[in-house]
């Protein structure tokens, strides 16, 4: 399956809303980050790894700090899924 940003964004979407139920799915946007959203230390960690799992990808935990954005994670997810 060839990945789009779209549907990369909509992994992530699905799992924010998996882990934060309680969360309006119009808050989400690429502009967003999960912090933003009220995600805590947990959360960030279960929605990134849930992600991960769901598009077949492992990226270096090293790699993910200083991501500022929902845009930000979607375009690190790609880059992993077309190497």
């Amino acid at each position: 399956m060839s990945h789009t940003q779209q549907t990369v964004f909509a992994v992530i979407k699905r799992n924010i809303l998996g882990v934060m139920i309680d969360l309006d799915p119009g808050e989400i946007t690429p502009e967003r980050s999960l912090a933003e959203l009220g995600a805590n230390s947990i959360d960030r960690v279960e929605i990134l790894v849930n992600s991960m799992a769901d598009l077949e990808v492992t990226i270096p935990r090293t790699e993910l700090q200083g991501i500022a954005n929902l845009q930000g994670l979607v375009d690190r997810l790609l880059l992993h899924l077309r190497q």
